[in-house]
């Protein structure tokens, strides 16, 4: 799929403002299942960018604008080109025969621990409580394993597992943009069951990670223009899921939002530990505090 994507973050300040520092994590990463062939980006009042890779590997953008401004406009227009995820049927030939306790174990070993401690730990937006522990001790062990179950210690794949985890978040919670913020924390939704895409994938990164499964935070767009009539508006287009390490296979994708699985009409951004490593516009400046906020994205298909 060729996606078309435009990106406006609009800043309006009650008084004039200056000395205005940002980052901006706008840019498509490249992978095996996408490509950007294409990316321009706008600051007004005219900046200068300068770029860099940040401790994930994702692209930063940063600027600074110094003068004094009532107003900031970030925009940033790319062309990815994107294809299909690896579907159930290709992930099983990659398995092949190989066990199941074997993965677990070794997502239990001190190599993976060192591998990928940043993806294990706790932190503010993903802290492992009781509950959340409690909520993935369940996973495969009700009706919910259906004919995956079986005996001994491990009756799960570490894949079927996280497919487990995945459908019982998008069934079990509510999807409301009213009921929690962005400062929301996994263990806050949990108690108030609904939130949005970025709680959802919180409760998925802090239930993996309960587990011993590396997992984290991933930032993008998904593309459902075409399914509703017309474009994507913000809180559409805008999106967060999971990304989960599973042996042999390597980091498979999860959204606990939506019921499709993770493919062409999804554009990654970045990833990391969670929502604050890789918020797409962050900054601080001088002046007054009072501001509007508005962010507008538009998702296409150029191949319609």
């Amino acid at each position: 799929m060729k996606l078309q994507i435009s990106h406006v973050t609009h800043y309006e300040y009650e008084t004039q403002v200056s000395d205005s520092v940002n980052e901006i994590r706008l840019t498509p990463s490249t992978n095996d299942r996408q490509s950007c062939y294409q990316q321009s980006i706008t600051i007004e009042p005219n900046a200068s960018l300068f770029s860099y890779e940040d401790y994930f590997g994702n692209r930063v953008h940063a600027f600074s604008v110094n003068g004094p401004h009532k107003k900031l406009i970030i925009k940033t227009n790319m062309t990815v080109v994107t294809k299909e995820a690896p579907n159930a049927a290709e992930r099983a030939r990659v398995l092949g025969n190989h066990p199941i306790e074997l993965a677990w174990q070794w997502l239990r070993s001190a190599e993976a621990a060192n591998r990928f401690a940043e993806f294990l730990v706790d932190t503010e937006y993903t802290a492992v409580t009781p509950s959340v522990v409690s909520f993935a001790q369940n996973i495969g062990k009700s009706s919910d394993a259906g004919s995956h179950a079986g005996a001994g210690e491990y009756p799960l794949s570490v894949i079927d597992w996280l497919s487990l985890l995945c459908a019982k978040i998008k069934s079990e919670f509510v999807y409301d943009p009213d009921a929690t913020n962005v400062k929301t924390t996994a263990s806050e939704m949990f108690e108030l069951k609904r939130g949005v895409c970025q709680d959802f994938a919180h409760l998925m990164i802090a239930s993996s990670r309960s587990a011993g499964i590396p997992a984290r935070y991933v930032s993008g767009y998904h593309f459902v223009g075409d399914l509703q009539g017309g474009s994507a508006d913000f809180e559409q287009a805008s999106h967060a899921w999971v990304e989960a390490y599973v042996p042999k296979l390597g980091w498979c994708s999860f959204d606990p939002t939506n019921a499709d699985s993770v493919g062409e009409r999804y554009v990654k951004l970045g990833h990391g530990r969670d929502y604050k490593d890789i918020v797409p516009v962050k900054g601080v400046y001088r002046g007054t505090g009072e501001q509007k906020l508005l962010v507008t994205v538009d998702v296409r298909n150029l191949e319609e």
